[in-house]
């Protein structure tokens, strides 16, 4: 099986894990003057001090049945009642809490600048998530439970797992089973109306007699699989969008092998989404479109937004960015991974040509929730000899996709690395210097409050780089689940109306809840760019460009190898 934990991950990881320690003693203990250093033994002092009350504390209160810490909120790792019942697990459980505020009370201390310090979080996090005693047979009261309950059947079964997802290169997170592209997934009904090497373009079939004559282009990531927008009907955003009277297009980005590996990042511009708004134009006989882009997929329709500007192209009549960044300023968790050694790297090996296995960055998404995404997985398919449930959004985050060399490179150094896109002139795309204030359309944003790949006030400062009327939006929840929110449902809550500024903290107190979907309000927003009515017409597709095949098309059948 190949490695699939990527470069990066692996040299930051060898990198911090060998000087974490050292960094905190010497961050602590070293430079400065003799005040400034007897301060700091005083820290250190201080928290050595808290530890060995707290084990004192431990070892005393596991004589009377009682622990001195509870696990943070939401961390259900210890959540189950044999925890409880079992001194000696009780034991293990505190010894490991006291451990890990030890450890993160040394980081706090030392005396580091910002970033390393930050690093240092996240790679002590991966430390102790991996330490946790719930993460071993012999030490999760659970687990010997359920094995001894079995006859250590759950055991063979766990090994048989195991020995499954080592064929498979990642851990199963879903009943894959349960689930399959075109029979209970992406099951909106439309047609493949193009594709080229990059894409298959979507039009589906609509279901109101009339629509607006302006079509709706949506843009998803390009590191995963289109569907995320058509999950099931109950939670399809597609299907929502097509109700609401929208001509709706989307872009099924390929899945690249080899063959495809010297795709460039202008070839996903002009090839990807410019060739998908000048198909739907042509198709419907619109003059502009309204475009949405999700993430990444919202980052590249930014850039070519801008490039559309520069060439004068009025082509695009509102922008909606969905949690995406274009100021990489405060990146989030993701940034730490990516320094210039690891783009270096990369660029020296897939730079000039090649791919990006999908199962690679699928991995650096889940250790940043491996207490969500990883452990608990391997908790429960191995150790408990157990399968995991089906969750449709599980699933599709599983179906991973590759990425070109060239691409990936171009992207990772002038985004996380550099933050080129967010000054005007940096950087030269397709041609012609890309400035992002020359966007003047209607711009609705939306961000996720609890993001935790797109942090919501980087997603704010999207309204301090676009020019044209501006509509920001703070949804509830996290990256995926605060944008798939159906309206039906009426769960969640958002918040608008904020003061606009620089200061995103200032929009938030001024802002008004909202309770339920902001698909209600975008849908709102949405109606005063689509245009005159029209009559829907049940053709799909034109002369110059016919059906080719069904939705949902080949390119998103195909799995990462």
């Amino acid at each position: 099986m190949n490695n699939p934990i990527p470069l990066e991950y692996l040299t930051s990881f060898s990198q911090t894990s060998q000087a974490m320690m050292q960094q905190l003693a010497t961050g602590l203990l070293t430079s400065g003057d003799n005040a400034t250093n007897f301060t700091r033994y005083s820290e250190l002092a201080s928290v050595q001090q808290n530890y060995l009350q707290q084990m004192g504390a431990l070892w005393m209160n596991s004589a009377f049945g009682s622990g001195p810490m509870q696990p943070a909120k939401g961390d259900r790792r210890f959540a189950s009642e044999e925890w409880k019942k079992s001194p000696y697990h009780e034991f293990l459980k505190q010894s490991y809490l006291v451990n890990a505020r030890y450890v993160n009370d040394l980081i706090e201390r030392a005396s580091l600048d910002d970033r390393t310090r930050a690093r240092m979080r996240f790679f002590a996090r991966q430390i102790l998530d991996a330490l946790s005693p719930s993460n071993y047979l012999a030490t999760n009261p659970r687990v010997i439970r359920r094995a001894m309950e079995t006859g250590g059947d759950s055991v063979a079964t766990g090994v048989r797992n195991l020995l499954d997802d080592l064929g498979k290169g990642r851990i199963s997170i879903t009943d894959e089973q349960a689930f399959e592209v075109g029979r209970n997934l992406a099951i909106t009904t439309g047609s493949v109306v193009f594709e080229n090497e990059l894409l298959q373009l979507i039009q589906y079939q609509p279901l109101t007699e009339t629509v607006g004559a302006r079509p709706l282009v949506l843009i998803p990531p390009s590191i995963n699989k289109f569907y995320v927008f058509d999950l099931q009907p109950a939670n399809s955003f597609v299907r929502y969008a097509v109700e609401q009277g929208n001509t709706v297009f989307i872009v099924s980005w390929r899945n690249v092998m080899v063959e495809q590996g010297h795709l460039t990042w202008d070839d996903y511009l002009t090839e990807g989404i410019m060739r998908a708004i000048d198909v739907a134009c042509e198709i419907t006989g619109a003059n502009k479109v309204n475009a949405l882009g999700f993430c990444v997929g919202g980052t590249m329709l930014g850039c070519a937004a801008s490039v559309m500007a520069a060439r004068n192209e009025d082509k695009i009549e509102s922008l909606t960015f969905l949690t995406t960044m274009l100021d990489f300023a405060q990146a989030g968790e993701i940034a730490l991974l990516i320094d210039e050694q690891s783009v270096a790297a990369r660029e020296q090996t897939i730079g000039g040509g090649g791919i990006l296995p999908g199962r690679e960055l699928a991995f650096v998404f889940s250790t940043l929730r491996g207490n969500d995404l990883i452990w608990p997985y391997v908790v429960g398919n191995y150790l408990e000899g157990r399968q995991p449930g089906a969750f449709d959004i599980l699933y599709w985050n599983a179906d991973s996709t590759n990425l070109p060399g060239p691409m990936y490179c171009w992207y990772v150094r002038n985004t996380y690395l550099e933050n080129n896109l967010r000054n005007p002139g940096e950087t030269t795309q397709c041609g012609v210097k890309v400035d992002l204030s020359a966007i003047h359309v209607p711009t609705y944003v939306l961000a996720s409050r609890e993001d935790h790949i797109v942090p919501w006030q980087t997603a704010y400062r999207t309204t301090q780089l676009v020019s044209g009327d501006l509509r920001f939006v703070l949804g509830a929840s996290g990256h995926i689940a605060g944008v798939i929110n159906p309206a039906a449902r009426n769960k969640r809550n958002y918040w608008i109306e904020g003061e606009q500024g620089k200061r995103p903290e200032r929009w938030l107190e001024t802002a008004r809840e909202v309770p339920g979907s902001w698909w209600l309000d975008w849908s709102a927003w949405l109606r005063s760019h689509a245009g005159t009515q029209v009559r829907a017409r049940t053709r799909l597709g034109s002369t110059a460009f016919p059906e080719i095949e069904p939705a949902p098309g080949r390119y998103v059948t195909v799995r990462a190898a």
